[in-house]
């Protein structure tokens, strides 16, 4: 008896052994079932077709991805691909996002605002704030539009162009628009001014590019900025231009003077920014700044008509005088190098000083007035061959200058 039960004991432990491992064998060949459907849909999503993925819904039908592809190749059956794809994962934005845009296609206007809501109450990225602000742009509601358009702006992504693309359909006032929608982000600011650069809005780049100094990043935006100087001088906008200038300076984005001309004594070397000299080069002439000033070397086979160092001011109507320091080696009197203030706007010489030549150094001072039309000047030494002369041979050494209202009447 005591035989049998260990016998009946032995053959129970048995069955239960097998049991197991045939339950274990089981799950194993499911788990490789399962695993095997899930990894042939995502071979068959990835041929991305119709039929694959069709196929690929076959074998793994609670794959949301799936319908939303697919409603995108068939656009015949996109609703209910997309309401499934929406059933199956209540936080996809951008299933109700195109679902939104088939109700709106079809005159479902109520639904689809409905579905953009849902859309940014489960995502408050940019994508639903931005397809909020299109839809009321369509639906002609502009409060809304406003209101989304400035939600869209406080959450700003690498390209904010069609946003403000968008506002300017809605007003081409690029005040209007700031005021609208622009915070202290400084990637927001600083795509606004691109946006402005790129549609030549001058005014509006002028009032916008200090905010960007205030809020922005000199090493991010410094050269954007004296890009930003350089395009309104060039549109004639000096004023505009010396605000963005004097607010960089302010700032300790660059290195610039209360006085002028800026960089008077050539110590520094220039910024690439009309506010600053430019020193052309030509076949024959070279000019470079230094502790000492500004030295230029003619080797006799410069142009005859060449600009030295030339420098934009923004002086404002009234008489001033122009004191400046220099000696020259090997350049004879009257031979054409003089300082000249022209008219930016036309290129016209307003005034200009007797031709520079001294083989001392010599201190002096020329008075010249600024007219009411020329509101932005260039300030140019300058070489023009004289009549009956030759080319000239040999250096010249600008060690300062200085301009100053002039109390003479």
């Amino acid at each position: 008896m005591v035989f049998l039960r260990k016998v009946m004991s032995f053959f129970v432990r048995m069955c239960l052994a097998a049991a197991v491992r045939i339950a274990l064998a089981l799950v194993c060949c499911l788990g490789i079932w399962f695993s095997w459907k899930a990894e042939r849909a995502d071979s068959l999503f990835r041929m991305d077709t119709v039929q694959s993925l069709r196929t690929a819904i076959e074998l793994v039908p609670d794959g949301w991805q799936y319908y939303m592809r697919l409603a995108q190749l068939d656009r015949e059956h996109a609703h209910g691909l997309l309401e499934t794809a929406l059933k199956l994962d209540r936080y996809n934005a951008q299933a109700a996002i195109e679902l939104a845009l088939q109700d709106e296609s079809q005159g479902d206007y109520g639904d689809a605002e409905k579905l953009l809501l849902a859309a940014f109450s489960v995502d408050r990225t940019y994508v639903p704030r931005w397809s909020l602000a299109n839809f009321y742009f369509r639906r002609d509601n502009l409060p809304a539009f406003w209101i989304w358009a400035r939600k869209a702006a406080e959450m700003p992504a690498e390209d904010m162009g069609p946003l403000f693309e968008l506002c300017w359909r809605v007003t081409p006032d690029a005040g209007e628009i700031a005021n609208a929608i622009l915070n202290d982000d400084r990637g927001l600011v600083r795509q606004y001014v691109r946006f402005l650069m790129d549609k030549e809005q001058m005014d509006a780049l002028a009032a916008a590019a200090p905010r960007l100094v205030r809020v922005g990043n000199p090493n991010a935006d410094r050269a954007l900025l004296l890009n930003v100087v350089n395009q309104l001088v060039g549109a004639n906008n000096g004023l505009g231009a010396s605000r963005v200038w004097k607010s960089m300076i302010e700032r300790h984005w660059v290195v610039g003077d209360a006085t002028l001309p800026n960089n008077g004594e050539f110590n520094r070397e220039p910024l690439p920014v009309v506010f600053d000299w430019t020193l052309p080069e030509y076949p024959g002439l070279h000019s470079w700044p230094g502790s000492s000033g500004l030295q230029t070397e003619f080797t006799g086979e410069e142009p005859e008509d060449c600009i030295i160092a030339e420098q934009y001011l923004t002086l404002p109507p009234g008489s001033y005088n122009f004191s400046y320091s220099y000696h020259s080696t090997g350049i004879a009197p009257d031979t054409g190098i003089r300082w000249q203030i022209l008219d930016a706007k036309t290129g016209a010489v307003v005034t200009e000083s007797e031709a520079l030549s001294s083989d001392a150094q010599k201190q002096t001072s020329w008075r010249f007035a600024i007219p009411n039309a020329v509101p932005l000047q260039r300030l140019r030494l300058d070489y023009q061959r004289a009549l009956g002369t030759s080319r000239i041979s040999g250096t010249l050494l600008v060690l300062s200058t200085r301009i100053q209202a002039s109390t003479e009447r």
